[in-house]
């Protein structure tokens, strides 16, 4: 039985592609549970305090910003796609995919429960904006070390 395997599938661009749509749609998710969650935080406090409406707004930009890494990853990962391309390149066009879209899930969902919080408590004691923005950084940057494997592994895909 003599059973001769090919260096470049047909079916490798598949996980490559699986890369690119895993980033997108779990980094989107992550950013839209963060800006709902932040969401309703903010519309609880302004109808006490209107006035704080547009410093409120952070946590709902950061979990923005987390879905802006999935689709640099995505588009990367795109435009790296070829007809045949090898195995390796295609797994590590989806661990990138991977890396980043679920680190963006998880650091949208942290955003959403911190902007949450936060602005609410911001809205009753105002010393709270600044350790806010603190915590909600710490949560934003799981998201970006998310980018930077991703980007590692998709350069490391040639």
């Amino acid at each position: 039985l003599n059973i001769r395997m090919s260096a470049n599938p047909e079916y490798a661009a598949f996980f490559s592609s699986m890369g690119a749509a895993s980033a997108m749609v779990f980094s989107a998710i992550g950013a839209a549970y963060g800006t709902a969650k932040s969401g309703t935080g903010i519309a609880a406090m302004s109808v006490m305090r209107p006035e704080l409406i547009m410093k409120s707004v952070v946590p709902v930009v950061m979990a923005g910003i987390v879905a802006i890494y999935g689709v640099v990853i995505a588009v990367l990962i795109s435009q790296k796609m070829k007809a045949t391309m090898t195995l390796f390149a295609a797994f590590l066009h989806l661990g990138a995919g991977l890396s980043v879209g679920l680190s963006g899930l998880a650091a949208g969902v942290a955003i959403g429960i911190v902007g949450d919080s936060g602005v609410r408590g911001t809205a009753q004691q105002p010393k709270l904006f600044v350790g806010m923005i603190l915590i909600l950084i710490f949560a934003e940057v799981l998201g970006l070390y998310g980018l930077i494997t991703a980007l590692v592994l998709v350069v490391k895909g040639g």
